[in-house]
């Protein structure tokens, strides 16, 4: 057993001091944004000022052109007075002045040729009349440990390191090669939205099945805090990156795909030459019925600041990609793999015994400026709480899936409490339908079901123990086949959407009643998204779930059976059980923590749903779930917020009313120049963007104020993941807490209990796509390392962050430790074909409990305080599960976040539904 993990992340060493660097800072000046914001507002046919200079494509062209430019500040397109480049060296005005003066021309329209001279010729002009001159460069020395400590004690980086800092950790690292068991593999850096990325080049090469694919080591590198630390991090997160080089995708279905460009500098030597690869996009342009760079890539630019070498064309890049991989004279090209374009036989993943070795030639660069952050050891040996054992006597055949089904029939029982179950299944495949039938038994443990009704009903039925089941399989038919969607782009995606939605309800009604009692479930088979791809939006899923609970059933999918389906009946279990989670009859094991817990403890759970109009039903949402779960209260322990009647309703109730959650007006839905739709056409001025949002997060932050008041009546514990609910409360960012206390708005601090005396808060976090949380991995004095599951803590005895990894899950393929992709040995050839699957790191704040000072300042000093390892504990074990793989997040907020799957709003839905429904009428 291991007793120490390691995060692969750093800080600033006190003992180094600040880390001072010699920099050239250049601004774009008042007169040149002046300049360039005049000329984009006139190609955009004058229609207001431009929120900000569409400077992206710019910063790019720099960073791949620009000898000694090291990083773009942010927020330059904004106010032409705040930082643009930093750049360990000037660079020379007839390298900067053409690479200005060729993005500034893709600003004005095809049609517009300009009058007087261009912009290049403007800015290198020793003419003193000429306004707009090419700013001047400026030496700044330049703190990269800068940091801010909070009100909190939270310790923030100066806004400029977020992207600064990757970047010099990015040229510094890659300065070195990294040697391992005879191999050496060198880096290029990537610069990235929010921080830096190394990629080995060349890449990688695989033989199988008698062809070549490729792939790089990749290493991401990022800038984050932690609540309360008095450092901020420095996180190098380790994957494997693929290329694809075989493209199973017609050219009008790539949406968009990376493709890093290799080349050479055309000026003469920089600082920087060899070390970089520049991301650009390639994807269908409708306009121009072909394969384009979208307009942020600079590839679309180089070929007229470098008229000497070839660079590739989206349609041969896209028709020869292995060729430009190994480049095309000194120039190469990498399309990203994305799982789109087809398979790839390289797994994703490395094991941690590549990964250490990463991260100590990572420790080794970065020292003496940067440090290791201390390893983190357990706090606690009750990593679980009560599960049935899978192994020892309670393993053997049979008597744990008995006690499995025990605990599933009293559960069922309990969200029925006497109502009869009524469930239809659809299918398409008779293999679908038999697997189903037979694993309904199996998993609440009763005999084969009998037969009620005329044979050709098809219909089943069984009782036992105060349940009643009834389930009616039926052919899918017509119910499953492709949504009809207008192809007219002239008219708004979303407004085509909903009509295809309303079409599909209208045939719902007319082939299935609502449920004869409140409780039914559709079981549904339908292909899989990859088979709707050629026509947008046609995939019936969410329509059928919008249809479905109209008429007051929940709805559950699964997957149409191909020939080679091997895992029906694994698929048909779990298509089962997710189906008992919508109908609330789960519920979490007893904790093995101990006495510091109240015994009638409740767990709440907060979410936001936030989609834009990219989400599943093309329109935009804001809608907050709440989840209450009361451990052994008997029917309705598993309850949501009805925030319109300001009850609790049962999970299953709450389920049917967030697929009525308010939608936008058909009419505040616009189009674009290029026949995409809006959110609306109010809200393209900033200004409306932004008072909306503001609107928003004030009406969300009441909601939680009410939700909170709702805990008063026994001891709670309040879950929110503060990666996702933080966009509409934003005092929940590491800068703004303090423990023991919330806030709201401009608003003063409060302390929790003034929201429940009995009131207990956890912030939970993970990698949350941007490496928020490090990644880790066991090791011991032996210098062996591995995987470990527990709660970890620092030596602080005030200490409030947490980390939870969980145990590789029991259907996990086992790999070595050990095994090694990037350099695979003799015996392990086949070693890059293996999928390493890591666990994650759950970060655990225990933000409110009933500390010390908290019960003194409320007069409670004869009560014990809370130890917040315990209650960091208990949110680990809520992670666990009988029937589940240990859980990305506990189980009340993994409820919260899949209700979020019934907010589906549809333009036009309520004004389709109010004749059929009354006025007044919700079901």
């Amino acid at each position: 057993m291991y007793h120490t993990i390691r995060s692969t992340a750093y800080e600033p060493d006190p003992f180094h001091g600040p880390l001072r660097e010699e920099l050239h800072v250049l601004r774009l000046g008042e007169d040149l944004h002046k300049e360039l914001t005049r000329m984009h507002t006139e190609a955009n046919g004058n229609a207001g000022s431009p929120d900000r200079l569409p400077v992206r494509q710019l910063n790019s062209l720099l960073r791949a052109m620009a000898p000694g430019v090291i990083a773009t500040g942010r927020y330059a397109g904004t106010d032409g007075r705040l930082p643009w480049l930093y750049a360990r060296e000037t660079v020379p005005p007839d390298v900067l002045a053409p690479l200005i003066g060729t993005w500034s021309a893709g600003l004005l329209r095809e049609d517009d040729d300009g009058d007087g001279p261009d912009l290049e010729e403007r800015l290198l002009t020793e003419d003193p009349t000429v306004p707009v001159r090419l700013p001047r460069w400026e030496a700044e020395k330049v703190d990269l440990t800068e940091t801010v400590t909070s009100t909190g004690g939270t310790a923030e980086p100066a806004t400029r390191l977020y992207s600064l800092l990757p970047e010099w950790v990015a040229f510094r690292l890659a300065a070195r090669p990294f040697r391992t068991r005879g191999a050496t593999l060198h880096f290029r850096v990537e610069s990235s939205g929010d921080g830096a990325r190394l990629i080995s080049w060349p890449p990688q090469r695989y033989e199988h099945r008698k062809q070549t694919w490729y792939y790089s080591a990749c290493l991401n590198i990022t800038v984050h805090t932690v609540p309360f630390a008095s450092r901020f991090r420095v996180h190098v997160s380790t994957q494997v990156r693929r290329w694809a080089t075989r493209l199973d995708v017609r050219p009008h279905l790539l949406g968009g795909a990376t493709v890093l460009l290799d080349a050479p500098l055309p000026w003469p030597e920089g600082p920087d030459r060899g070390h970089r690869l520049t991301a650009n996009t390639l994807g269908y342009d409708r306009r121009l019925k072909g394969l384009a760079w979208r307009r942020h890539s600079s590839a679309l630019l180089l070929p007229e600041l470098d008229i000497v070498r070839r660079y590739p064309q989206p349609a041969e890049l896209f028709t020869h990609p292995e060729r430009w991989i190994n480049g095309c004279g000194d120039v190469a090209a990498g399309i990203v793999y994305h799982p789109s374009v087809g398979p790839h036989p390289v797994g994703a993943g490395l094991m941690p015994r590549e990964r250490a070795d990463l991260d100590a030639w990572a420790e080794e660069g970065l020292s003496p400026v940067l440090r290791r952050v201390a390893d983190l050891t357990r706090v606690t040996r009750r990593n679980a709480p009560s599960l049935i054992p899978r192994s020892g006597a309670m393993a053997e055949p049979g008597v744990r899936e008995a006690q499995l089904a025990l605990l599933r029939r009293a559960a069922l029982a309990r969200a029925l409490n006497g109502r009869p179950l009524e469930v239809e299944v659809l299918w398409q495949s008779p293999e679908t339908r038999a697997a189903l039938l037979s694993e309904l038994p199996k998993l609440v443990g009763f005999a084969p079901g009998e037969r009620v009704g005329p044979e050709a009903d098809d219909t089943w039925q069984w009782r036992g123990d105060g349940i009643e089941i009834r389930v009616r399989a039926r052919p899918a038919g017509p119910l499953a086949d492709a949504l009809p969607v207008s192809r007219d782009r002239r008219r708004p995606r979303a407004v085509r959407f909903a009509e295809a939605v309303e079409g599909r309800c209208e045939l719902v009604a007319d082939r299935m009643a609502p449920p004869r009692s409140d409780v039914g479930i559709v079981i549904a088979e339908i292909a899989g998204k990859d088979r709707f791809a050629d026509i947008p939006d046609s995939d019936p899923k969410h329509a059928l779930r919008i249809a479905w609970a109209r008429q007051g059933w929940l709805s559950q999918f699964v997957n149409l059976s191909d020939d080679t389906d091997s895992a029906l009946e694994h698929r048909a279990r779990w298509t089962w059980l997710d189906s008992f989670r919508q109908l609330g009859a789960i519920s979490p094991p007893a904790h093995r923590v101990g006495a510091g817990i109240p015994g009638d403890l409740q767990y709440a759970a907060l979410w936001l749903v936030r989609y834009t109009r990219k989400g599943p039903t093309r329109c935009p949402a804001h809608r907050l779930v709440a989840v209450r779960i009361r451990p052994g209260d008997g029917p309705g322990a598993i309850e949501g917020w009805d925030s319109e009647r300001a009850e609790w309703v049962p999970y299953p109730k709450l389920l049917l009313l967030l697929s009525e959650v308010d939608e936008p007006a058909a009419g505040a839905v616009g189009i674009d120049s290029r026949g995409d739709d809006t959110v609306s056409r109010g809200e393209r001025r900033p200004a409306d963007r932004k008072g909306a949002e503001q609107l928003r997060q004030r009406e969300t932050e009441r909601q939680i104020r009410t939700l909170l008041f709702q805990f008063r009546d026994r001891p709670t514990l309040l879950l929110v993941d503060a990666g996702n609910l933080r966009q509409c409360w934003p005092r929940l960012r590491n800068g703004s807490l303090a423990r023991d206390m919330l806030g709201f708005g401009t608003e003063p601090d409060q302390r929790l209990t003034a929201y429940g005396n009995d009131l207990r808060m956890v912030c939970v976090r993970d990698a949350n796509g941007r490496q928020e949380v490090a990644e880790w991995y066991a090791h011991d004095t032996q210098g062996k390392v591995g995987f470990a599951e527990g709660v970890w803590g620092t030596s602080e005895a005030e200490g409030r962050v947490f980390a939870s990894t969980a145990a590789t899950p029991h259907t996990a393929a086992k790999l070595p430790k050990g095994l090694m992709k990037l350099v695979p040995t003799a015996e392990g050839r086949t070693a890059p074909g293996k999928t390493a699957w890591n666990p994650g790191q759950l970060e655990v704040t225990v933000l409110g409990c009933l500390s010390e000072k908290v019960l003194a300042d409320s007069g409670r000093e004869d009560d014990m305080p809370d130890r917040p390892a315990e209650w960091a504990t208990l949110v680990h074990q809520l992670r666990y599960h009988d029937d589940y793989p240990p859980l990305a997040r506990p189980l009340p907020l993994h409820l919260a976040r899949l209700a979020g799957q019934y907010v589906l709003p549809v333009v036009g839905m309520k004004e389709a539904r109010s004749a059929a429904s009354g006025p007044g009428k919700r079901d």
